[in-house]
């Protein structure tokens, strides 16, 4: 599926809704005296957004993998600092939206992975390598691929 916009992208949304169960569960008392660690983890989840959009937003592809890299990464930060949460007497009380944001940024991070892997895989260049040119080379190698696939299905029918 295309996107026209990183709006549109699913990882993209999981991320902006992680970012604000995080400032939610950082605006509990439990975090008064936690300044760094408040900080840090609401860094952490607002960069994975905000990674995808910029990265989306390139206009190459090895520059869209190097953001999504790097948000990947912060979600891997987000989930680190969970554990550290976890381990928290103080925030014994918040267990379950601890795990609750492991949980997401773990799923944020197979979604990132898996783009990567189709990123790394594909001929394309990026979008500010498309010409018409391109596009229609592209769109023809696409329409004999099928043409092919469709002609080896009714060969093995017969």
């Amino acid at each position: 599926m295309k996107y026209r916009s990183f709006e549109e992208v699913p990882v993209w949304r999981d991320a902006l809704e992680l970012a604000i169960l995080i400032f939610e569960l950082t605006s509990q008392p439990a975090f008064k005296g936690y300044h760094g660690i408040k900080d840090q983890l609401e860094r952490a989840g607002v960069s994975i957004s905000n990674n995808i959009a910029e990265g989306y937003e390139r206009g190459t592809t090895q520059e869209t993998l190097t953001f999504l890299y790097i948000a990947k990464g912060s979600a891997g930060e987000v989930r680190s600092l969970t554990y550290l949460l976890e381990r928290l007497r103080a925030f014994a009380s918040l267990r379950s939206e601890i795990l609750n944001l492991r949980s997401r940024a773990a799923s944020i991070s197979r979604q990132l992975h898996g783009w990567c892997a189709s990123l790394q895989n594909t001929e394309i260049k990026g979008q500010r390598y498309l010409t018409d040119k391109s596009r229609r080379l592209d769109k023809a190698r696409r329409d004999r691929e099928e043409f092919l696939k469709e002609l080896e299905a009714m060969r093995s029918q017969t």
